[in-house]
């Protein structure tokens, strides 16, 4: 049998504001999730025999742990298939940089091995399975820019803005049972209203300017408090427009009219951090595939 590669995108958080601690111990949140077009690629391989295997080395993430295993064993479980696949992953999205790329790379699995499968599972099945995995994987299985509440699973597409993303990675890595447990994290953001982003007079895509202007990520003051260097690539950040944090970390970002402002500012970037320009996706790639 044929292998098939598939895209597993990054997204942004636009802005991310915590409502309330749930009895569950989880929070409800408000979020805005835009993917960018840089991909991790998936490529599978269907086995006759039922295994599952990892044969791309991830060094740091133990194969039974790993996202995209799960997702197929999860799968396997749910549907009964006697298929298996041989997985690998080409990472291209940065590891703990908060740009979701494990959930990406579970979400793109379950919808490449329900196609090779021959499952026949809706997006709605797959990203309930997906929530199983991870709070951020549903949004990848539906593949649109949503506006999301929740744990990030209440899912309305919207359609945004696509600008350029300057995105830093200033080389840690945030622990977010941390910053949700945080005692100085603001709970009691007041819950906003999509059409409130509209354009007056008529249309259908957000203003990301009202968003940046009216939203914050309530994340951010605890990760700058624990994480020095994400303050310091945030205030470097600020200098070039709107600096943000995505989720809760590492990563922050900007956006730019232009491709080229934002190559220029990137080629300004202190040694010490990596980063890279994305122009903003409403649509997943993996879409055209399923």
């Amino acid at each position: 049998m044929s292998t098939t590669v598939w895209p597993a995108p990054a997204k942004l958080n636009l802005f991310l504001h915590v409502l309330r601690r749930r009895d569950d111990g989880y929070h409800d949140l408000q979020t805005v999730f835009q993917f960018i077009d840089l991909e991790d690629r998936i490529s599978l391989y269907v086995r006759p025999d039922g295994r599952v295997r990892r044969t791309s080395a991830h060094a740091q993430v133990d194969e039974d742990a790993d996202l995209v295993v799960r997702a197929a064993h999860l799968l396997k479980q749910e549907t009964g298939t006697s298929l298996g696949a041989d997985i690998s992953v080409d990472k291209r999205i940065p590891l703990g940089a908060g740009l979701g790329g494990g959930s990406s790379d579970a979400a793109t699995t379950l919808l490449g091995l329900n196609k090779v499968w021959n499952l026949g599972l809706g997006s709605d099945d797959l990203a309930a399975l997906g929530l199983r995995l991870g709070a951020d994987v549903p949004v990848f299985v539906q593949g649109l820019a949503a506006w999301a509440e929740g744990v990030g699973e209440r899912l309305q597409p919207v359609e945004l803005e696509t600008p350029w993303y300057l995105v830093i990675n200033p080389g840690c890595s945030v622990s977010t049972q941390s910053v949700f447990s945080h005692p100085a994290l603001t709970r009691d953001s007041a819950a906003l209203r999509i059409r409130d982003f509209l354009p007056p007079g008529g249309g259908q895509v957000l203003s990301l300017r009202a968003l940046l202007d009216s939203a914050r990520n309530d994340c951010e003051a605890v990760v700058r408090a624990l994480y020095p260097e994400v303050d310091e690539a945030l205030r470097w950040l600020s200098r070039c427009g709107d600096a943000r944090m995505t989720g809760t970390g590492a990563s922050v970002f900007a956006p730019f009219a232009e491709r080229a402002q934002a190559q220029q500012w990137l080629q300004s970037l202190p040694d010490a951090w990596s980063g890279f320009v994305a122009r903003g996706m409403n649509r997943s790639a993996v879409l055209a595939l399923v």
